[in-house]
């Protein structure tokens, strides 16, 4: 097999379709390797990104592996990077191994969102019959919750967009981009294209599966897990863990006011960054914790069809396109740094609170992308000497705090304060909207958003705003959209663990994932469940 990267298609030779991609690459692959087309008798997409460096004479680019007819060392040779023999990739899922599970050997992971399921599925397939926990609501009945909240206010604490089968990411687009590598990353995308996501995202270079098809998604990975014989439980909650010379010996949970308790050696807590009771928990036990940076701010909305043409020009609205997307980052003066995130073409802000008299932002996309608006992140970081004390959960208190505080300015009832970005820059408050209609599901009150943030939070987003506007012409426009806070892009604490995976303080304990400080997205977080569960099958 001979991959070929760097395939340059013009835009006005595609239509949009697979199929026409598809012989398009076949076209310019059997041009650069010389030969006739005739002599490909098979082609894979493996990656498709936009350049819209000249807006005038838009490419995508392509890598693609060929079947070919012919000696393909003689064919790659002297065509430096951009044709290379290849082998399949080599990542699979653990073999069950001999022998069953001894009591008390049962591992129990702790958090259904995408570190869980993938070091479940893992474990499963190793035949060690794993339990996953997870405190919030299947797929479907979480989607009727959240609707609920949305639609009266009625938020259920333990079961909302951030706690819940598939954890936060299921209700904030699916975004699957990632600035690591692993070998794992193709078996995790193919793991959610059987389970119902588009193909498109085996090789789209910014791939999402939107947050109306993740819910079945995420149902048929614990389907699947199941039928490798683990157990999937929900609206059942860490309540506490049981320690002894340093080594975790069982975990008590709570299901509907009942207590029970299991004798386990292993415990994978892959909780999220929202599950503030465990943090808690965990520090109570004496597990060692850490501060660690995070960032807070607001979610800003620009017309979609601005974004596009500010990225597309006059090739906006092409097919092969769709809604355009941006990332910025901009270092301001006073050392500091602000940064977009989780953005969300086509998409909406959304109402993700988990604790009753806070406020909180996120950004979700369907997967048409067809929304007015477009949405991100706009954030500031937060690092562990800003906060006071040391406690090592001060920055979950001023997580907390910001939250509280948007709830109460914008009169509670979980309605959001707003404000039009001109009169943040200016900072005047702002009476009504423009031409951008917010989208947050509650509602907002139009005022000003400083009094929910720490004042360098708002002035390092103040002097990043000018500067992103050279960036993407109209990220400035006068009435785009300001909504607070987000406040969970990241969790502001690390569960240390050593190079074994283990908690450097409680053997058996194996923190994973966003909660426990090291991943961030749905990729990550899954690649880092599939390490913990190689780590502790090595065990």
């Amino acid at each position: 097999m001979i991959e070929v990267s760097n395939l340059r298609i013009p835009l006005k030779q595609l239509n949009g379709n697979e199929e026409d991609e598809l012989l398009a690459c076949r076209r310019a692959a059997a041009r650069k390797l010389g030969i006739k087309e005739r002599r490909i008798h098979g082609i894979e997409l493996r990656k498709r990104s936009v350049d819209a460096r000249k807006r005038t004479s838009i490419l995508l680019t392509y890598t693609v592996r060929l079947k070919v007819m012919g000696d393909e060392a003689e064919l790659t040779r002297d065509r430096h990077h951009n044709a290379r023999p290849v082998t399949e990739d080599g990542y699979v899922l653990p073999t069950p191994a001999r022998g069953s599970v001894r009591k008390g050997e049962r591992p129990i992971i702790v958090g259904a969102g995408c570190a869980g399921l993938f070091c479940a599925l893992a474990l499963a397939s190793a035949g060690l019959s794993p339990l996953l926990v997870e405190r919030g609501d299947d797929a479907e009945r979480r989607t009727r919750t959240v609707r609920l909240f949305n639609e009266t206010g009625e938020l259920d604490p333990q079961s909302n967009i951030q706690f819940g089968l598939g954890g936060a990411g299921t209700f904030s687009d699916g975004k699957l981009g990632t600035g690591t590598s692993s070998p794992a990353h193709r078996l995790i995308l193919q793991t959610l294209v059987e389970a119902g996501a588009q193909r498109r995202i085996l090789w789209d270079a910014k791939p999402h599966v939107g947050s109306d098809v993740l819910p079945s998604v995420v149902t048929r990975i614990v389907q699947r897990i199941e039928e490798l014989g683990g157990e999937v439980r929900f609206r059942t909650r860490l309540d506490d863990l049981e320690i002894r010379d340093g080594r975790v010996v069982g975990i008590r949970l709570e299901h509907d006011g009942s207590i029970e308790t299991l004798r386990t050696r292993n415990v994978v807590l892959a909780c999220g960054h929202s599950a503030r009771d465990v943090f808690e928990l965990l520090r109570h036990k004496g597990v060692a914790l850490e501060r660690k940076t995070f960032a807070m701010g607001v979610r800003i909305e620009h017309l979609q069809a601005s974004i596009d043409q500010a990225l597309y020009g006059p090739s906006a609205g092409h097919p092969a396109l769709g809604a355009a997307s941006y990332k910025l980052a901009e270092h301001v003066p006073d050392g500091r740094s602000a940064f977009s995130f989780c953005m969300c073409p086509g998409g909406y802000v959304v109402a993700a609170a988990s604790e009753i008299d806070g406020v909180v932002t996120n950004g979700m996309s369907l997967s048409d992308r067809a929304g007015t608006n477009a949405n991100s992140g706009l954030l500031a970081n937060v690092f562990p000497e800003d906060l006071p004390g040391d406690d090592v959960l001060a920055g979950i208190e001023l997580q907390r705090a910001c939250e509280r505080a948007a709830f109460e300015m914008a009169g509670g009832a979980f309605v959001a304060p707003a404000q039009l970005v001109g009169d943040f820059l200016s900072k005047t408050p702002s009476s009504g909207a423009g031409t951008v209609v917010p989208t947050y599901p509650r509602g907002v009150t139009w005022g000003i958003v400083d009094g929910a943030l720490p004042d360098y939070v708002t002035q390092t987003l103040r002097s990043a705003i000018p500067r992103m506007e050279r960036k993407l012409h109209g990220f400035s426009a006068t009435d785009a959209v300001l909504t607070g806070v987000e406040t969970r892009s990241s969790s502001p604490v690390r569960v240390t663990r050593r190079k074994d995976g283990q908690s450097v303080s409680t053997s058996g304990l194996w923190p994973c994932g966003e909660g426990a400080g090291y991943a961030g997205g749905i990729m990550s977080a899954a690649t880092d469940g599939l390490r913990t569960a190689e780590a502790l099958l090595a065990r």
